[in-house]
């Protein structure tokens, strides 16, 4: 796919960073976020990945909500969404001690490696350093039975990350990475051993990907390899405000996994750079804000960004949303 670019208003450059317009080709479908319909709401942080002709979505989710942890829901079509039986049905038994409080699992990432489909997951408490991030693995998604193989990384008071929001990536040699993060120091990455899942123990280093000055906040990592770059995503400002939310999606890229990211300005993401992808003011209508934690849905005709946004027209709910992701002359993604 091809897409023209130029810069957007001087109010969007100047304040969110640039993003490039889109041109769709004439054959480009009817807007699927249109089209949405079963059970997309409420959805927070959702992962998705396809299995045969199914597609399997992987959301937040807390125990007073009941109905399991870790939700998900499945589609043939990526448009009609139906609920599914969720990974626990009670929160694993090592959370208690290691994050004591914790009421729910947060921001699953899901993948599949060396047989078998892994689904890592945060259980924290709200505006708590104190997390994990776990590891679930089944051999299939169709009729899944889930093993739990327990944290694969810890934070505390002494550390200044925060081990939640994970995100699984394969490198070109072979390497698997875990990048994660919330606020605190901003987002990190740790080598995964492939065979396992767990944390590899060739590396045990934390490398530093992205971060913002304060008050400014970055979550939710996610990092594709495209086209010789590793792209990293990440949500800015507030989510779980309802209406409120001032989420919004940025992006850089790298030669090499480990960073630095830069915009297209060639900013890095450790001093706060980023190249826009998706923003309230980008919406016509106006009635989804913030738009962010996302996931990318690669597929063999087009790629398609997945994330959630609060329907300003149903009192804030946080809604599944998922766009085509078109890219520019000079390689940058753009939500179509």
């Amino acid at each position: 796919m091809r897409v023209s670019h130029f810069l957007l208003p001087a109010l969007l450059a100047g304040t969110l960073g640039e993003r490039a317009s889109a041109q769709t080709v004439p054959s480009a479908p009817a807007s699927l976020n249109a089209r949405l319909a079963g059970d997309i709401s409420p959805v927070h942080d959702p992962a998705i990945i396809r299995q045969g002709d199914t597609f399997y979505l992987f959301t937040t989710s807390h125990a007073r909500a009941g109905q399991g942890l870790i939700h998900v829901r499945t589609s043939r079509n990526l448009a009609d969404w139906t609920r599914a039986a969720p990974v626990f049905a009670e929160m694993p038994a090592w959370v208690k001690d290691a994050v004591p409080g914790a009421r729910g699992i947060w921001a699953p990432d899901v993948s599949f490696s060396n047989g078998e489909y892994r689904v890592y997951y945060s259980v924290s408490t709200f505006g708590k350093n104190h997390s994990a991030i776990g590891l679930a693995t089944t051999p299939s998604l169709e009729k899944p039975v889930w093993t739990d193989k327990g944290p694969v990384i810890r934070s505390g008071e002494s550390d200044d990350f925060n081990a939640i929001d994970p995100n699984m990536f394969e490198d070109a040699a072979g390497r698997q990475w875990l990048a994660f993060g919330s606020f605190w120091s901003g987002l990190k990455m740790v080598q995964l051993d492939p065979a396992t899942g767990l944390r590899s123990a060739a590396d045990g280093k934390i490398h530093a990907l992205a971060r913002r000055a304060s008050p400014g906040a970055i979550e939710a990592p996610f990092v594709i390899r495209r086209g010789g770059f590793y792209y990293l995503f990440a949500s800015f400002d507030f989510c779980c405000r309802g209406a409120a939310s001032t989420y919004y999606t940025m992006v850089g890229r790298s030669k090499d996994p480990r960073g630095p990211y830069l915009d297209r300005k060639g900013k890095s993401m450790m001093k706060g750079g980023g190249f826009l992808v998706l923003h309230a003011d980008l919406d016509p209508a106006k009635r989804f804000v913030g738009p962010g934690h996302i996931a990318i849905l690669h597929e063999p005709k087009r790629d398609y960004i997945v994330y959630h946004a609060y329907d300003t027209q149903r009192n804030g709910a946080s809604t599944l949303r998922i766009q085509p992701l078109g890219w520019t002359d000079d390689g940058w993604p753009v939500a179509l």
